[in-house]
């Protein structure tokens, strides 16, 4: 014999049923086949209740519905039988729901055994519905009321089973019924006073582990949507996968602590029989499912899976009168059992000073109001506090046979979950090493999802969560490599990198699923209007694991937000000067940020585009060297003017030739007035250890006054033409001391500079072709022999590269 049950999204409407007959027919030998409600229906009946009671009459609207919708399913199912009597067997069921919903509509209330009979109906209809159509099919098929074979007491909403009486019932009924098939209602079952009960949501499950138990059978099999128990909530992590092989306790705490696929109670009756259980894929038979037996027989990996509960309160009781004073958790547990509450979390601190307990949100205040109650006396002499309650929290949980043969398995998970700015708000582990469970807050749970299952199941993939801000030049060619790069960082570096948002000045665009990159323009054009506002508010309430905040803009706004998204754990990539080079005290900041909270602040294409100066920077002072003096070619689109500008070409046409390639900026006065080249020293020499400001570096500009006043970029070029003269003159000057025009960055004995200055053919700027950028770094260790970094620093795509470059670097951290 083996028992199947079938859940409510298996039986949802007519093609789920008839793939559920199929996967019935398909199975040889005698069954018993046990049918949730159809899906959402005891939902809906619980909210027309909760309305009925509230005296809102659209309780009347969702019975209509619901009766439309098992009619409908009648008909599409069974066309061309006479479906009378099945018929008239809903319409009565719903004429009875009515009638006790009028009258719960007049008095305002409902009692408990009332609610459950109202609830009962949705798995007798379903049950009732599935038994028809493979009647139709064929003959060997029986149909039993699961209030016929299953008593229990009459605690109404969550009825405990009476085993003897139920057992006996069970056998003597099967012992008789010769069908292959045999249907039952799940969830209900009737108390020794004959009042329908409910055995709690979820409880059809339960119905087949009674049954199974009873009949000794060969297996249980739970027929549902997914192909078995996943290491994590497939919905909330999309690397999650099904488990193979579970044993019945490792099942149990992961159905306790929220894996929905099984009622956590299912497990026991069968345990005690030792029948495996199968949790199966009605859409997808052939899958193996995952196998519950006693033993874990998938593997030897010390963590099976990780779960969470939602809607968690955590209530504290704290205080000096606690200390060495016997049976205060017994009073304690004692005040919450008698107002019905289930205890989900314990924790206790060594020192005796302080216990707490987390029970779902909705019951903390009764909680609190009973222990406060208790403790009314010692709160008065101030030997207690009164209870703390905090709200907004859930409880994550590893779950494991095999993690008590395995050291470090705590210290790896609360440091994944620091590392990754999840703040823990209390810990329990049992002495069987099967569970470790944490409080956290419901805002991190996706995130905290995610980074155990990377850690605990993805050691060899890394998921970074990518949001561009700035998809033009420079941000479209990045979009570009990383496209291009995606297999390449999957196969070699164990990376894999998905842009979840992009923006624009103009639009902007989210997918939590990874935005395809093959076609990520139009999918921008069809995005939302851009606001920068929105965009960070998006990307903080995704909460997403390794996420990385890419600024690809020269906004100042942007800049901003940087110090918000630090403290959110996103790291911050940039190739904006404008947040490293703005006041010293916010430079600092945003540096303490990063350390503070565990986010990576990384800028290689502040300075150099892709060249690793700063890096390397970085790498000599960590090692212990200082920097004393920095001779620098820091502007590639001036390097690019400067060397194009010949004998017979009008300097105006070589800066317009630089702005229509992409080497300066929209407005290319940004570049020519020397801020960008200031910003960029600055930047070096902070990083060197020295604290400056940008007022304090001399600007020696070759533009003249009015050419660098003018308002417009229209403006800025025309004035350019106007001024024609000046730069020949510039030109000439080179050209007759055998120079080369160079804008040069220095800094020395605390000084620095920027300016224009004639370069002879021995010193090592002479040589700096096209858009190349140059830095000589003089050290301790450096001191006669500069470290000399140069290659092209200025461009779209060798910017997008270091970019590109500083998140691998996050993403090897």
């Amino acid at each position: 014999m083996k028992v199947l049950k079938f859940g409510g999204t298996s039986v949802a409407n007519e093609q789920n049923i008839k793939k559920a007959i199929a996967v019935i027919q398909n199975i040889p030998g005698k069954k018993v086949v046990v049918v949730s409600a159809l899906a959402g229906v005891t939902d809906s009946l619980s909210e027309a209740i909760n309305q009925a009671k509230n005296r809102d009459l659209r309780y009347k609207n969702i019975l209509t519905e619901l009766q439309k919708r098992h009619y409908e399913v009648v008909q599409k199912l069974l066309p061309d039988q006479d479906n009378s009597e099945l018929q008239s067997y809903i319409k009565s069921g719903f004429v009875t729901i009515a009638s006790l919903l009028d009258g719960c509509f007049l008095l305002g209330e409902l009692s408990a055994k009332t609610n459950d009979t109202i609830l009962s109906y949705g798995e007798l209809f379903s049950s009732r519905i599935l038994f028809a159509k493979l009647q139709s099919n064929t003959g060997k098929v029986a149909y039993c009321d699961s209030r016929e074979l299953i008593k229990t007491n009459e605690q109404f909403g969550n009825a405990a089973v009476d085993f003897e009486t139920s057992n006996y019932a069970i056998q003597y009924y099967f012992d008789k019924n010769q069908a292959n098939s045999t249907i039952l209602p799940g969830f209900i079952a009737e108390s020794h006073n004959g009042h329908t009960t409910t055995l709690g949501r979820g409880g059809s499950d339960y119905t087949a582990a009674v049954i199974a138990a009873s009949l000794d059978a060969v297996e249980l099999q739970i027929w549902t949507d997914v192909n078995g128990m996943y290491t994590a909530n497939p919905k909330l992590v999309k690397q999650a996968r099904a488990i193979a092989g579970i044993s019945y306790k490792e099942a149990m705490e992961l159905s306790h602590f929220g894996a929905k696929v099984l009622y956590a109670p299912t497990l026991q009756p069968v345990l005690n029989k030792n029948i495996p259980v199968y949790i199966k894929n009605t859409f997808d038979p052939d899958a193996p499912g995952t196998h519950i037996a006693s033993d874990s027989t998938s593997s030897n990996e010390p963590v099976k899976g990780i779960s969470h509960i939602e809607n968690i309160a955590l209530l504290t009781l704290e205080g000096s009168g606690l200390i060495g004073v016997a049976g205060v958790s017994e009073k304690l547990f004692g005040a919450v059992a008698r107002e019905g509450i289930n205890i989900v979390f314990i924790t206790q601190a060594s020192s005796e000073h302080s216990i707490c307990i987390g029970i779902q949100e909705e019951q903390a205040q009764r909680a609190k109001k009973a222990i406060d109650m208790l403790f009314q006396y010692e709160i008065r002499l101030q030997k207690i506090k009164p209870v703390y309650l905090e709200k907004n929290l859930s409880i994550i949980a590893l779950v494991g046979e095999n993690m008590k043969n395995h050291q470090g398995l705590s210290g790896k998970m609360f440091s994944t979950l620091g590392r990754n700015n999840v703040n823990v708000r209390a810990i329990a582990q049992g002495a069987s090493e099967r569970n470790i469970s944490a409080v956290i807050d419901k805002k991190d749970v996706v995130k905290a999802l995610n980074v155990l299952h990377e850690c605990f199941f993805e050691d060899d993939i890394k998921q970074l969560h990518l949001f561009i801000c700035g998809v033009g030049n420079v941000g479209g060619k990045l979009l570009e490599q990383l496209h291009q790069q995606a297999d390449y960082l999957r196969d070699n570096l164990k990376l894999n990198l998905r842009v979840v948002g992009i923006s624009n000045s103009r639009k902007l665009h989210f997918d939590v699923d990874g935005i395809a990159l093959d076609n990520w323009k139009a999918a921008l054009e069809s995005g939302e209007d851009s606001n920068p506002e929105h965009f960070i508010n998006r990307i903080e309430a995704l909460n997403l694991p390794n996420s990385i905040f890419i600024d690809n803009t020269a906004s100042e706004k942007i800049a901003s937000l940087y110090k918000r998204f630090l403290a959110q754990n996103v790291a911050v990539v940039t190739c904006n000067k404008i947040a490293c080079s703005s006041e010293y005290s916010e430079y600092e900041q945003l540096k303490k940020l990063s350390k503070k909270y565990n986010a990576p602040f990384l800028f290689e294409t502040n300075v150099g585009a892709g060249l690793p100066i700063i890096d390397t920077l970085k790498n000599l002072i960590a090692s212990g060297d200082k920097v004393h003096q920095i001779q620098a070619v820091l502007s590639g689109s001036l390097n690019f003017i400067f060397n194009n500008f010949k004998s017979g070409k009008s300097f105006h046409d070589i800066v317009l030739q630089a702005q229509q390639e992409g080497y300066t900026e929209p407005n290319p006065k940004l570049d020519l007035s020397g801020i960008d080249v200031m910003r960029k020293i600055l930047i070096l020499i902070r990083e060197s250890g020295y604290p400056m400001e940008i007022d304090a570096i001399a600007n020696d500009s070759f533009l003249p006054d009015p050419v660098l006043q003018a308002e417009s970029t229209a403006a800025f070029f025309e004035s350019l033409q106007q001024h024609a003269s000046h730069f020949e003159a510039l030109y000439n000057k080179a050209e007759q001391q055998s120079c080369r025009l160079k804008y040069v960055a220095r800094f020395e004995n605390g000084k620095a500079s920027v300016g224009l200055q004639y370069i002879n053919k021995e010193h090592p700027f002479y040589h700096l072709e096209g858009k190349d950028n140059i830095v000589l770094f003089y050290t301790d260790r450096y001191a006669e022999q500069p470290l000399q970094i140069k290659g092209a620093g200025a461009g779209a795509a060798v910017t997008a590269s270091g970019v590109f470059a500083d998140v691998i670097r996050i993403g090897n951290l």
